[in-house]
């Protein structure tokens, strides 16, 4: 991966001890981030930091949503109100970055990858709930993979911040895919995951109109 060195000069850049992305989600993911990608996001940190704080509500959120829904499945509710204490957490963290960074909220349009994720979700129950399991691994498999992405060029501060956030995630990838196996039938599991990881490849790996945390590559790189 060849990245230009002069991509962000407003953080000088300290070498971070990263922990190591677990193997199993490297195997999980259809692909890895693309160069593109990274300089997308270096040359828009304000926007990535926005965006971020957006998918960690969203994400505390859905888990909500999940327990309200799934009441009588107490795993379900147990690992969902465990995920959006930390989601918000993490929340609250990115904005005080955002803070510290005077970076002021602004509005941003959701990404496609969300909405085109959720198309590969069946309508129909139980299958609908393996299904947004499914697709909730993989969410947080790439958001681990892509904070594992960036570690390298980002400022010590952010950096660390952004380790530290590699196992939680990795967590969240577990407990959503053990409970789409424990929910589902193994088989259709297996079937599911293979469909949303070929889906969740081309959304990665294909030019996308716009930069966001979860996008595709960016079709011009533009500071904003």
């Amino acid at each position: 991966m060849q990245l230009n060195p002069e991509i962000d000069a407003s953080h000088p850049v300290t070498k971070v001890s990263r922990t190591p992305v677990l193997p199993e989600i490297h195997e999980f993911l259809g692909c890895r981030t693309p160069a593109g990608w990274i300089e997308a996001a270096l040359v828009n940190q304000e926007k990535m930091l926005l965006d971020h704080k957006n998918c960690e509500f969203k994400a505390a959120s859905t888990a909500m949503s999940m327990i309200a829904k799934y009441g009588s499945y107490p795993d379900l509710v147990m690992m969902m109100s465990r995920l959006a204490r930390e989601e918000l957490v993490h929340h609250e963290q990115v904005l005080r970055l955002m803070k510290k960074r005077k970076i002021e909220w602004r509005a941003l349009s959701a990404s496609r990858y969300a909405s085109g994720l959720r198309a590969a979700v069946r309508t129909h129950e139980p299958v609908k709930l393996v299904d947004t399991l499914v697709v909730g691994a993989f969410i947080e498999a790439r958001s681990c993979e892509r904070f594992e992405a960036l570690v390298p060029y980002l400022d010590e501060e952010l950096g660390r911040f952004y380790d530290g956030l590699l196992k939680s995630e990795a967590r969240h990838f577990q407990g959503y895919l053990k409970l789409a196996y424990q929910y589902g039938e193994a088989a259709d599991v297996e079937r599911t995951v293979e469909k949303v990881r070929v889906l969740e490849a081309s959304l990665i790996d294909s030019p996308d109109v716009e930069f966001r945390f979860h996008s595709g590559i960016p079709s011009q790189l533009s500071r904003d």
